[in-house]
C-alpha cells in the first residue's frame, strides 16, 4: 500500500511539474514575486523523495567530493 501512494504522489508531482495545461493549474501564481516558484520547488522535492524512496538518489549530483579517499554511498 505504501509503494501506490508513493507512485501516486510521484506521478502527481511529476504532472504538476509537466503541467500540460500551460500554466492553468497553478497553486500559487508564478507573478507573486518572491513566493511565486514555491510550489514547484515542492514539486521537485517530493519527486526526488519519491525517486529516492525507491532507490535513484539524484541529490548526489549536487555534493562535492571534498577528499577522494571517502568511498561513496
Amino acid at each position: 500500500m505504501k509503494k501506490i501512494v508513493v507512485i501516486a504522489t510521484g506521478l502527481l508531482a511529476l504532472l504538476y511539474l509537466l503541467n500540460p495545461g500551460a500554466g492553468i493549474f497553478e497553486l500559487i501564481p508564478d507573478n507573486i514575486p518572491y513566493i511565486g516558484n514555491l510550489d514547484e520547488a515542492g514539486a521537485v522535492a517530493l519527486l526526488l523523495a519519491c525517486l529516492r524512496y525507491f532507490g535513484f538518489d539524484l541529490t548526489s549530483f549536487f555534493r562535492r567530493d571534498s577528499d577522494p579517499n571517502i568511498p561513496k554511498r
